[in-house]
């Protein structure tokens, strides 16, 4: 027999542990080269991990769910072995330490999971007093769902004596979040109700907005762009544009040249603070925020300002796509100097964007109406923006803020201005 051991890839400095999802093999399976075993979420991507060699899945040596760190044994391969022969085979596979759920914990890598809980399900048979076993599982390989605890509980499930819980030494005690999708609810009246556990994602999201929130002195001013020569522009230009770039022609590549425009006239816009220093940067990152399955991310534009308006549409699009797959990379969500926040794209009319630390402002773009307005005495309907800058006024004074818009607003009034630098 000849083992090859799957760990965790190499994390980045800023992140401490990361969680298994869910497995896509089980032991005795066989696996080929480079096929994608597992997926670990961290607090700012997904990875994925391959298959390092071919062979037979032997053990799990760390189950659904568990926390893991940089380099942990989390599987085993055993590349001489044939599909369908025991899990048992791989030697110390059950003994190696696992950050599994508390219920999955004394059972042997690769047994029969049979009649064990999710950890959303332990969680809710031990607040309703439910032994161990007794709740028929109808997930996964047998496994208890959260659903099965409801609706044991609604069907007037005994609970039992209370009894200290056993827990293994090595494991961990605290619950690990739920990572399979969510059950289907029984229907308990006409309040129900559904608990499910954020994601490491949603919980560093959640975090950093509150740091944003509590360190930041978070200011926010506005103003109206008419959107009419943008789209003159884009109209005359799509088709050409396409048929040489192979990517549309889009509204945000505008936006971000403006963007870049306004922070090398007001260099303070791109700065961040550091203890009590402003550093100001001579590079321009700028951070796309993309909503995606698992939540908010915020992908860098490297060095916008010298990147072509194709340029920035074909990494806009990759970045969407990557979003959607759970592909983006730690590397393409770290740093920033300043950050844009597309809420049009949902059809926001108007919002107060946070800002994201270390950064000191971000830009907040909405949906582009026919609007009324008043030209040269005259009522005129147009196609009006409102865009909105929260900035951090410990650093940036309204007067930088508000021309910083403002430089914005005339780039995008008169696009010539992009092309001369006025």
């Amino acid at each position: 027999m000849a083992i090859v051991e799957v760990k965790v890839p190499q994390l980045s400095e800023s992140v401490a542990e990361a969680t298994l999802l869910q497995w896509k093999k089980k032991p005795g399976e066989a696996v080929a080269m480079d096929e994608i075993l597992i997926e670990i979420e961290t607090d700012k991507v997904v990875l994925e991990v391959p298959a390092p060699a071919a062979g037979v899945l032997a053990a799990h040596v760390v189950a659904d769910g568990g926390t893991v760190v940089s380099d942990q044994l989390i599987a085993q391969i055993d590349t001489e072995g044939k599909a369908g022969a025991a899990a048992a085979a791989a030697p110390a596979a059950a003994a190696a330490p696992a950050a599994a759920p508390v219920a999955a914990a004394a059972a042997p890598a690769g047994a029969s999971m049979a009649g064990v809980a999710m950890p959303a399900a332990a969680k809710l048979m031990a607040d309703n007093g439910l032994a161990a076993g007794s709740v028929a599982g109808t997930g996964k390989d047998g496994r208890v769902t959260k659903g099965d605890v409801l609706g044991a509980v609604a069907g007037g499930a005994k609970p039992a004596a209370a009894a200290p819980v056993a827990i293994p030494t090595g494991a961990p005690t605290k619950v690990l979040p739920q990572v399979a999708a969510p059950v289907a609810q029984p229907n308990l009246g006409d309040r129900p109700e559904q608990r499910v556990p954020m994601s490491r994602l949603r919980a560093r999201v959640a975090e950093r907005l509150l740091q944003s929130q509590s360190t930041n002195a978070i200011l926010t001013t506005f103003n109206e762009i008419n959107m009419a020569p943008v789209m003159d522009m884009r109209k005359r230009m799509q088709e050409r544009f396409e048929k040489e770039h192979g990517v549309k022609l889009g509204f945000m590549s505008f936006f971000v040249k403006a963007a870049v425009h306004a922070l090398k006239k007001f260099p303070v816009l791109n700065a961040s603070v550091d203890g009590n220093d402003i550093v100001y940067h001579g590079y321009f990152d700028i951070g796309i925020a993309v909503g995606s399955p698992r939540g908010l991310v915020v992908p860098i534009l490297r060095n916008a300002d010298q990147m072509s308006f194709a340029d920035i549409e074909k990494k806009i699009a990759e970045f969407g796509q990557k979003a959607r797959d759970g592909k983006l990379g730690i590397e393409e969500m770290t740093g920033g100097t300043f950050s844009i926040s597309n809420g049009g794209t949902f059809g926001s009319m108007l919002s107060t964007p946070i800002i994201n630390p270390p950064q000191s402002a971000i830009l907040g773009v909405h949906a582009t109406k026919d609007r009324a307005v008043v030209e040269n005495g005259q009522v005129v309907v147009r196609p009006m923006n409102y865009f909105a800058m929260s900035y951090d006024h410990r650093i940036i004074d309204g007067r930088e803020a508000v021309l910083g818009l403002v430089a914005m607003k005339e780039a995008l009034e008169d696009p010539a201005r992009l092309l001369f630098n006025i």
